[in-house]
């Protein structure tokens, strides 16, 4: 079995982050991984993809964006190719096509046993950088629907010609259910969207897009401790927007104007008609808070600071629900023969076994990554330790923090107590 100071499992631009570190202080390390680098964007992303935070905030470590267009939104393509280019930079050790089974230490061992599809590794310390988009969820309900009607996840949709003939029923309002409904919206296709509890937020405010001012403000460099609810921001919907055409708000309300039937959030199904719930007006309203919150959120710090910055426009609701936006949708009349489920993913962990460091929801239980089990780490997570965890914008502060850590804990020789004590 080849041994390995640590061994990475995940490689995409968290493991690589990872990798990037750990190789600078010449750390013998390993990246497993299932597929090839990029994969991840190229093959679970539909063709019109973009980032919804501009390309400026790309800043793997050691590779910041490059490219002419900083304040754009990097297509899909674009993101592969800077996510090859990143790996290409460093040429880190990766053994693609691997799939791993189990990680494990033996009983009175203190080293991980790593079972994969090309044989046994072992590893003082291991990096989980899997992600948390594990299993595409789709309602149970959805088996009670006629097999005629055609149904898919979002980790499936390519593009509009790949749905059948007729109307398309999308459930799930979240970043990937708003633009995949605009993007069918857009081809010309007759589109029912069931809203859900995402929040929206601003593209572009008083002169600027909402991300700069919110870093500038130092929103994303919040601590997961500052948050009023930590444990549940772990697991919230992230706000709807786009970077589509140089980026603009979804509005789902002016998407209602345009044609697209809103509903509430899916409550029932049989095998022709879907139900929904009565709380359309009230997931567009609480959306709209929080797109308000931003923009009152922005004005306080522009007023404090003294920013010379143009005035800036309240949203007021174009569009309100009526009466027909709560009634059930005949599938058969309403000629939908394709449903797209954006009810997002189930984490599936059960590969590393140890199951006293994972919630009942089985996420894992960690301090900026540090688990209670000694040398198992967690990154690439939403909320690891900062808003800004999980995307390109800081995934570096939480691979040099982890590689860090590891690097104390081998210099000093210190025991597991003492390593754990470091987070």
């Amino acid at each position: 079995m080849a041994h390995y100071q640590v061994i990475i499992v995940g490689g995409g631009q968290a493991g690589l982050s990872a990798s990037y570190c750990l190789k600078k202080e010449n750390i013998k390390h390993l990246i497993l991984d299932r597929g090839e680098i990029g994969d991840s964007w190229k093959k679970h992303r539909w063709d019109s993809f973009c980032l919804v935070t501009p390309n400026w905030q790309c800043r793997l470590p050691g590779f910041s964006y490059d490219g002419n267009d900083p304040k754009g939104f990097m297509l899909k393509d674009e993101i592969v190719d800077y996510v090859k280019r990143y790996a290409a930079s460093f040429n880190p050790p990766i053994k693609g096509s691997v799939e791993v089974y189990k990680t494990y230490k033996k009983e009175g061992e203190d080293i991980f046993y790593i079972d994969t599809s090309i044989g046994k590794f072992t590893a003082d310390k291991v990096i989980v950088a899997t992600g948390a988009y594990h299993i595409p969820f789709m309602l149970p309900m959805g088996k009670k629907i006629s097999k005629e009607v055609t149904q898919i996840h979002s980790a499936d949709y390519k593009n509009p010609e790949q749905c059948a003939e007729g109307s398309v029923l999308v459930i799930g309002s979240g970043q990937s259910g708003a633009q995949i409904a605009e993007d069918l919206h857009i081809a010309g296709r007759k589109v029912y969207l069931s809203v859900g509890t995402a929040p929206r937020a601003p593209r572009t405010y008083r002169g600027k897009d909402s991300v700069e001012w919110l870093e500038e403000m130092g929103y994303y460099d919040r601590p997961i401790e500052m948050h009023p609810d930590p444990e549940e921001a772990r697991h919230k919907t992230n706000h709807y927007l786009t970077g589509r055409d140089g980026g603009r708000d979804i509005d789902l309300r002016k998407l209602a104007m345009e044609g697209i039937e809103l509903r509430g959030q899916i409550m029932d199904a049989d095998d022709s008609n879907i139900i929904f719930q009565d709380d359309l007006k009230f997931n567009l309203d609480e959306a709209d808070k929080t797109y308000n919150r931003i923009q009152s959120n922005i004005d306080e710090y522009i007023e404090i600071n003294n920013i010379d910055a143009p005035k800036g426009e309240k949203y007021t609701a174009p569009w309100e629900p009526t009466r027909s936006n709560s009634l059930p949708v005949d599938l058969i009349n309403e000629n939908i023969k394709t449903i797209i489920w954006c009810t997002g993913f189930k984490v599936d962990y059960k590969w590393v076994e140890f199951p006293e460091i994972f919630d009942e929801r089985g996420f894992p239980e960690y301090q900026r990554g540090v688990t209670k089990e000694n040398g198992l780490y967690f990154i690439g997570l939403p909320w690891l330790h900062t808003w800004g965890s999980g995307r390109f914008s800081h995934v570096s502060q939480d691979a040099e923090y982890l590689a860090q850590h590891i690097i104390n804990c081998f210099t000093e020789n210190e025991t597991a107590e003492t390593c754990l004590n470091r987070r």
